[in-house]
């Protein structure tokens, strides 16, 4: 599948299986290659990946039924936030997405001065260029993905649990698997006409 083609069909899809399409080292290579690849402001490279897949995939998710459970209680667990973390658990592994804070604050303090106020929000939009590559990357490898986002209500037990450098801040969780049997894409919404979102100045083309 080109990228053009994975970009139209990725979705967020939560009914995973715990199948994967190809072999773990594609899986790694594909993160590799994000990170190798994806631009950072000053090219500071702020962004860290860990993978988790099988034991320590499920064991994420213990982790955040436990964290969920005791912050919102048992009726509310009960009422849907159980089996919603059920579903993430049944699927075949986890992308965590990290800041590394040392370096966006060496970035900040090496950056020109008319820049400084700008480089927590660009190491987050580098961030973001991260998960859209692995988003659109296991989509073209024929696996579903959905992002959440539990941090920071986990991230303490995360980092112990895997011995996480503590400069490391998480920014999301990205869960991915082959799509259940029977899962079906809705077409995507779009809100607003795109003469409303797209302006073009001093083109020939008539959009």
């Amino acid at each position: 599948m080109c990228f053009s083609e994975a970009t139209q069909n990725r979705r967020s899809i939560r009914a995973l299986d715990s199948k994967t399409t190809v072999p773990e080292e594609t899986l790694i290579k594909l993160a590799e290659s994000a990170l190798l690849t994806t631009p950072s402001a000053f090219n500071s490279q702020s962004t860290r990946l860990t993978i988790l897949i099988g034991e320590d995939h499920q064991k994420l998710w213990s982790i955040t039924a436990d964290a969920l459970l005791a912050k919102i209680g048992q009726d509310r667990w009960n009422g849907g936030t159980k089996d919603r973390i059920a579903g993430y658990s049944d699927a075949y592994g986890t992308i965590l997405f990290w800041d590394d804070l040392s370096c966006i604050k060496r970035m900040g303090e090496n950056a020109p001065d008319i820049y400084k106020d700008k480089t927590d929000e660009w190491a987050q939009q580098s961030n973001g260029m991260h998960q859209y590559y692995m988003w659109v990357g296991l989509e073209a490898l024929g696996m579903g993905a959905n992002l959440q986002h539990y941090n920071p209500l986990i991230d303490d037990e995360v980092k112990k649990a895997w011995n996480i450098p503590s400069n490391w801040a998480l920014t999301a969780q990205m869960v991915f698997g082959v799509a259940k049997e029977g899962t079906i894409s809705e077409p995507r919404q779009q809100k607003l006409p795109l003469e409303q979102r797209l302006l073009v100045f001093g083109a020939c083309a008539k959009i």
